[in-house]
């Protein structure tokens, strides 16, 4: 299952995505990962989330950052929820069309059982039809 926050820079989308991430916490019988550009919000995350800082690793593209996401996949079985901040930046996307990558995602989500939560700097009207449901926040 893919979830989308979504609104221009400087909504508010990062504070959505942590207040949702230190809520999932408390239900998850699983693990949680949080992605982002940097690890600047690791003082805002609980303890028993993961972060992972996607400027630290050689990602050139969307197709890499899917293999990147398919790679946290296969070393954690545990792995309910995947929260992604700065999408368009940490996967890559700037300027490019988002479909295919979130249908890659919704698949992935759809046969490990993970829900992937996502931040991604576009306003509603610009989030591909076929994901318009998919939207829980628009700011």
């Amino acid at each position: 299952m893919v979830e989308l926050i979504v609104g221009r820079k400087g909504k508010g989308k990062t504070k959505v995505l942590l207040d949702k991430v230190n809520g999932a916490i408390k239900e998850a019988n699983g693990s949680i990962v949080y992605l982002d550009k940097s690890a600047k919000h690791m003082y805002e995350l609980n303890n028993k989330i993961r972060l992972i800082d996607v400027s630290g690793y050689p990602i050139k593209n969307c197709d890499e950052f899917v293999g990147f996401i398919c790679g946290i996949i296969s070393q954690d079985h545990d792995l309910e929820h995947i929260y992604l901040d700065s999408f368009l930046a940490v996967a890559k996307l700037e300027g490019l069309d988002v479909t295919s990558t979130l249908e890659q995602l919704a698949d992935i989500g759809k046969s490990f059982g993970i829900t992937f939560v996502i931040s991604i700097s576009l306003d509603k009207e610009e989030i591909p039809a076929a994901f318009q449901d998919n939207v829980i926040v628009a700011l």
